[in-house]
């Protein structure tokens, strides 16, 4: 008997959760769907340790098409794959963008978008350690927090970025982006605080909210033209069907969602027709418009072992263990990346490249990390000019999507990155770095390098920060797949909530605007927003 429910959700993500907490709340019933298994790993919920959850059953890992941009690479994009979704998996970075990024929104059709539109989600959804002003929230059912660790290494940019003329900035999300500090985490008493943990948790037990996990969707229902449900398959093989009375969300992912779309017959015809699947509306807009944030290493040695390699071994580890379960203090109540920064390279009043600060010496998927004890500075793009592909292979549910990122193909983005590599290697070289740091490892130890040695250590090793988005963006115009309230066009009672609605992708980190969109999905069904 096909089940009913007056909302299913797809995607127990960051937005995923959002949506489901707020209609429950407002007393719907809500069936939400996780392709992935429960959050229930510790690796999951000690910060430092989400770098062994990367590559498990608890990530989707997608690869590209090898990028000639990019020196031929296949590039990895791991997201998440459980409760929680990229917010039980990420390094917890709380960061929202810039407001010219939203207002930008507005101004390309996605009208209610702009930076006054968005600032009330953020702050409803938010609860801050420190911070309750015009900015920030502090009742919402996200936590945020300080750091409680400091790494020597991350202590010591910190200070090496000050000393090469950039400001301390102790809120990234307030009044000034631009700056150097320490990043608030999406954690709270020493552990992440997920989507999961923040939305679905207080929820447990409320027959209103039932959660599955193990089920991946195969196809949308489509009838009349609308979305009446949809067909998924658990574990074991199975088959179900279920129903919305009311609508169902897509929040899979800016690379799952568009893949969903495209596998019910909604996508650009000149692509599925070829595949045999049947054509339910064109929208030559799924699947177009990828974009995401890419990140290049300056690499260092430190002269002594103080890095966070060996960290996870031996008496070490136990060490570290002790005091995390002990006292939910020490190196694992880390993020790892507990610092960095926002920088205008470019002169235009606007920081157009974020650092990402590693202590230690970072591989990437795929990729070793070099040997021994050192420091990464990974400065990143936050407005990339390039524009990928994510595309079905055939009809099958279970082949990998077609994903052409197109990384590196605008200059603009090397050149970008290029002017970070330039500033990382200035920072490096400032007293309070100098004191722990022997010697540049890449690019070079040599003091001078041109313009054309550091791009070509740029389409050697610059990697994604697992930031996709932009695939089913929002607007007005031909090529937009939702409208300004996340509805699918020309498709009733279906909606879109994830990062692949962003028109463009924002100034940081992807998490909070995820749950953002989520929160304002939410409002757009009960007629609030």
């Amino acid at each position: 008997m096909t089940e009913t429910f007056d909302y299913v959700v797809i995607g127990a993500g960051s937005a995923g959760s959002a949506v489901a907490h707020r209609l429950v709340n407002a007393g719907k019933t809500v069936l939400l769907l996780e392709a992935g298994p429960a959050d229930n790993s510790m690796f999951v919920h000690i910060p430092a340790t989400f770098v062994r959850v990367i590559g498990t059953a608890r990530t989707w890992l997608y690869q590209s098409e090898p990028q000639p941009h990019a020196q031929g690479r296949v590039m990895h994009i791991p997201q998440g794959r459980t409760l929680g979704g990229g917010s039980s998996v990420n390094a917890m970075i709380y960061i929202r963008g810039q407001p010219q990024d939203y207002d930008t929104w507005a101004a390309m059709g996605a009208r209610g978008w702009a930076y006054a539109d968005v600032l009330p989600y953020f702050r409803r959804a938010e609860n801050n350690q420190r911070l309750s002003n015009a900015w920030h929230g502090a009742d919402g059912p996200q936590s945020v927090n300080d750091p409680r660790h400091r790494h020597p290494l991350s202590l010591a940019f910190v200070k090496a970025a000050q000393e090469a003329g950039h400001a301390y900035n102790d809120d990234f999300n307030g009044a000034e982006q631009a700056g150097t500090g320490f990043y608030q985490s999406t954690t709270g008493n020493g552990q992440r605080a997920s989507t999961a943990v923040a939305y679905l948790k207080p929820l447990r037990g409320n027959s209103k909210l039932v959660v599955r996990t193990g089920c991946a969707v195969s196809r949308l229902i489509i009838e009349n033209g609308a979305a009446t449900g949809l067909s998924y398959r658990r574990e074991d093989g199975s088959e179900h069907t279920v129903q919305a009375r009311a609508e169902v969300v897509l929040s899979a992912g800016a690379l799952a969602t568009p893949k969903l779309m495209m596998l019910s017959g909604l996508g650009p015809a000149a692509e599925l027709e070829p595949l045999g699947i049947p054509v339910l509306r064109d929208l030559p807009g799924v699947g177009r418009n990828f974009q995401d944030h890419l990140e290049v290493s300056v690499y260092a040695r430190a002269k002594d072992p103080i890095s966070l390699l060996g960290a996870d071994r031996g008496l070490k580890a136990i060490r570290h263990g002790l005091q995390y379960f002990l006292t939910r203090s020490g190196l694992l109540t880390s993020n790892v990346v507990e610092c960095g920064g926002f920088f205008d390279t470019s002169g235009s009043g606007r920081p157009d490249v974020q650092f990402h600060v590693i202590p230690t010496l970072m591989g990437d998927v795929g990729r070793e990390p070099l040997a021994g004890h050192g420091l990464s500075l990974n400065p990143c793009f936050l407005r990339p000019k390039s524009r990928g592909t994510v595309k079905l292979r055939s009809a099958d549910p279970n082949e990998p999507i077609l994903l052409d990122p197109n990384f590196l193909a605008e200059q603009d983005d090397v050149d970008t990155l290029v002017r970070g590599v330039k500033l990382a290697r200035r920072i490096l070289r400032q007293p309070s770095l100098q004191k722990l740091i022997e010697r540049e490892l890449l690019p070079s130890e040599a003091e001078t390098l041109s313009d054309a040695q550091i791009e070509d250590h740029v389409r050697r090793y610059a990697k994604t920060v697992y930031h996709p988005s932009g695939t089913c963006r929002m607007g007005e115009d031909d090529e937009a797949v939702v409208d300004s309230q996340l509805r699918v066009r020309g498709i009733g009672r279906l909606r879109i909530a994830d990062a692949s609605v962003m028109p463009t992708l924002v100034s940081g980190n992807t998490n909070a605007p995820s749950i953002m969109i989520g929160e304002r999905c939410a409002d757009f069904l009960l007629g609030r927003g």
